[in-house]
């Protein structure tokens, strides 16, 4: 059987729903195949089984004849193995191909949300790429399970027509004619199921959004007193998309009634016939013995190509979500020839507004309008939109350099950085570089790992909630250290904790860094008085460069941005 997950998903052809679910078929055909093989094998043992006991009755019971008696009763057994292993292999196949499908869709989707960055949280919402983790998934693997017993129940259906025409060929004409005609006729009921599947799955993507929102704020929303507001929010979308799964549930309610009451009544036409013709005298008891079996094993059939096509329309469904995704561009591209990189310890500079940081240093950026340092502070990463030719490293502009070269000299780490859940350890040693106690120690963070009873092993909730607000800082802060790439870009890294703690942090950073540039955006006058450089930052350019004893003394509006921070806080 396949190892899981693959080492490379592909390129997946997202044009459309149908194209990819081909070519996701396409990309694990060898266990389609193995499980579409073992399904016929199945889906034929059972098939034959009435004709072989058919014959047993015939010829051994009714002609009282013992060998031959036991001779299809030795055929029964091998048959009956036979269905017994290739039923065991198809389930087995039909797993690896549920489990492979929904693996590959998590790596196309991972990988192309590394892809994009920050692009995906400003094109698509958290709760569709939720939603794609959680329910579309498994339809597009229910897809590949299905498709093993479909193939094997097209080709036992054939099989049972042309047993049923040898004997009678009125009974095999009503089997090859009657199933067709059953499959059409719960075909109007297949387009409603799809609209109101895309409806509930658009519903459920924009819940998944709500939810993770208001789980994102919910310390805010507890202090402005907006719960209950948001409360009536989810609740209003929630019976949205209860109604809506209602609505589906209807149309899937009828189909699934008449994939019991259309083979049952059909079942039924073949039985009265064949008992029709064996009190004609036209077949024999093992002959009739044998229709009553065939009619039993042709609801199998008939179920299973309903069920296929109700499971091929909630998978075509998941299918378009995930195409949207796929096709999402980030967006900055990496050029067609990127330039050579410039060498380490080269000057970061932004022409925009002026900004210049040398090597080695650690430079601090203020601004009375905290919007405009995040967003200089985006552009120095390359991870604003658009991107332009105006940051420059070692004069070369970042949109000219291949993006991993950029992710792997420039790490910006913002506000709204998130941890990851997991192991705590491996999540702060994303790089696999370790330096994790050094990191902890900087960021003031030892006595976070103190209160967990497991440790650096700690396993950590969803978006780190467990976490206070400053705790989640000061480990996001870690995180961002133990990358230690050659120019670091902080903003706000201080911003929720208490002034002795950003004091020890302030006093760390700049020996933790030694010998590689570091940019902070902060209005903190404990973080100012560390640095090397303080920018001031109004309308969008650099006014006035210094040390912050300098700019204290020398500018004015320096001066009343970093006090009235001062005055905020203390009030």
């Amino acid at each position: 059987m396949r190892s899981l997950p693959v080492p490379d998903p592909g390129i997946a052809d997202h044009r459309t729903p149908g194209r990819f679910l081909w070519w996701m078929a396409k990309a694990q055909w060898v266990t389609l195949l193995g499980g579409m093989f073992f399904g016929i094998l199945w889906g034929s043992a059972q098939a034959v089984m009435p004709a072989v006991l058919g014959r047993a009755i015939d010829r051994g019971v009714a002609d009282k004849d013992t060998s031959q008696l036991v001779y299809w009763t030795g055929v029964m057994l091998a048959v009956g193995l036979v269905q017994a292993i290739s039923g065991i292999m198809r389930h087995r196949f039909a797993v690896t191909n549920w489990l492979t499908a929904a693996y590959r869709t998590v790596q196309l989707v991972s990988r192309q949300t590394v892809r994009l960055g920050g692009t995906l949280p400003r094109k698509v919402s958290t709760g569709e790429v939720v939603a794609i983790g959680t329910s579309d998934l498994s339809h597009l693997g229910s897809l590949m399970d299905v498709s093993a017993r479909f193939t094997g129940s097209v080709v036992s259906f054939f099989l049972v027509a042309f047993l049923l025409l040898r004997t009678s060929v009125t009974l095999g004409l009503v089997v090859l004619i009657g199933v067709p005609l059953l499959m059409v006729a719960v075909g109007p009921l297949l387009k409603p199921l799809q609209t109101r599947s895309a409806h509930q799955r658009q519903l459920m993507g924009a819940l998944s959004n709500t939810a993770s929102d208001i789980v994102g704020g919910l310390r805010v929303l507890r202090g402005i007193g907006g719960e209950q507001v948001f409360l009536e929010r989810y609740r209003r979308e929630s019976q949205s998309t209860r109604s809506a799964g209602v609505q589906v549930a209807r149309v899937q309610s009828v189909l699934d009634a008449l994939q019991v009451l259309l083979p049952g009544i059909f079942v039924v036409v073949v039985v009265w016939l064949g008992a029709r013709t064996a009190v004609s005298g036209q077949i024999s008891a093992g002959e009739l013995v044998a229709f009553y079996g065939y009619a039993a094993f042709l609801m199998l059939p008939l179920r299973t190509a309903t069920e296929f096509a109700n499971r091929y329309i909630r998978a075509h469904v998941a299918a378009r979500r995930v195409c949207v995704v796929l096709a999402l561009e980030p967006d900055v591209e990496d050029p067609a020839s990127p330039q050579a990189p410039p060498p380490v310890g080269s000057v970061l500079a932004d022409a925009r507004t002026g900004l210049r940081v040398e090597p080695g240093r650690m430079v601090a950026i203020v601004s009375d309008q905290p919007d405009d340092s995040a967003e200089l502070a985006d552009r120095l990463g390359l991870c604003a939109a658009p991107a332009d030719d105006d940051v420059t490293l070692g004069g070369v502009p970042l949109t000219a350099l291949a993006r991993a070269e950029v992710r792997r000299r420039i790490v910006v780490s913002d506000t709204s950085s998130q941890l990851f859940s997991g192991r705590l350890g491996a999540g702060l040693d994303v790089g696999g570089r370790g330096g994790v106690d050094a990191a902890m120690h900087t960021a003031s963070a030892e006595d976070v790992l103190e209160g967990l009873t497991d440790g650096i092993d700690t396993v950590v909730a969803e978006r780190g909630r467990t976490f206070s607000g400053g705790q989640r800082q000061r480990l996001v802060l870690a995180r961002a250290l133990t990358t230690d790439p050659e120019i670091l870009v902080l903003v706000e890294p201080t911003s929720a904790v208490d002034a002795h703690t950003e004091a020890r942090i302030a006093s760390r950073l700049r020996d933790h860094r030694a010998g590689r540039t570091t940019v902070v955006t902060t209005v903190s006058p404990l973080l100012l008085d560390a640095v090397d450089e303080v920018a001031l930052l109004v309308g969008g350019r650099i006014v006035a460069t210094g040390t912050h004893a300098e700019l204290l003394e020398t500018d004015a509006a320096y001066r009343a941005v970093v006090t009235r921070d001062v005055s905020e806080v203390a009030s």
